[in-house]
């Protein structure tokens, strides 16, 4: 016959089990999708530089080659900024379904904190009353901490992500701009 305390126990170490499966799911469907898109990348660059090479191959004279190697780093370029922005993404999708557990872990163990100190009061000698609700205070206190902390790393991320995509938006733009004002120049010359 198992005691309240084994029982607890036992509960307690089964949710850290799988407190610690689900982060290494976490990390493994990261990573598993970050390969994926490095083999996938890879592929395409080899696919790309043997379609880059046959056209080059068939360059007739100058002018024809330095617009066709500027049509080629213009993609190039956009091909990076996507894959850079797939990367992101990834990472931003890991980091929210970690903050996610963080924050239901917290949760659990402030709501089992309050349990906890519930049961002791129950039981404690007269007078604890005042250090109970001292801790209790403290517990509440720190996980209204931990919310405002929580909500404020989710508005820099929000920001972060703004900021990125608005980068390479702002790239690939200032590329293709580029890209268009070189070959106008070389067509004059």
């Amino acid at each position: 016959m198992t005691t309240n305390a084994q029982q607890q126990f036992h509960d307690f170490a089964t949710e850290q089990v799988e407190t610690a499966l689900r982060f290494a799911r976490i990390s493994f469907d990261t990573t598993e999708r970050l390969g994926k898109l490095q083999i996938e990348t890879a592929k395409n660059l080899l696919e790309d530089s043997a379609k880059s090479a046959k056209s080059f191959a068939q360059v007739k004279d100058a002018q024809e080659a330095v617009a066709l190697s500027q049509k080629l780093n213009e993609a190039a370029v956009e091909q990076a900024m996507g894959f850079y922005r797939n990367v992101y993404e990834i990472a931003s999708q890991a980091q929210a379904e970690f903050t996610k557990l963080v924050e239901e872990r917290t949760t659990f163990f402030n709501k089992n904190a309050v349990a906890g100190l519930d049961r002791f009061v129950k039981s404690a000698p007269a007078g604890t009353d005042v250090a109970v609700a001292a801790v209790k205070s403290t517990v509440q206190a720190t996980a209204a901490a931990v919310d405002s902390l929580t909500k404020a790393a989710k508005q820099v991320a929000d920001f972060a992500d703004a900021s990125v995509k608005a980068a390479s938006t702002a790239t690939a733009d200032a590329v293709k701009t580029a890209a268009k004002k070189s070959s106008g120049a070389s067509t004059q010359h």
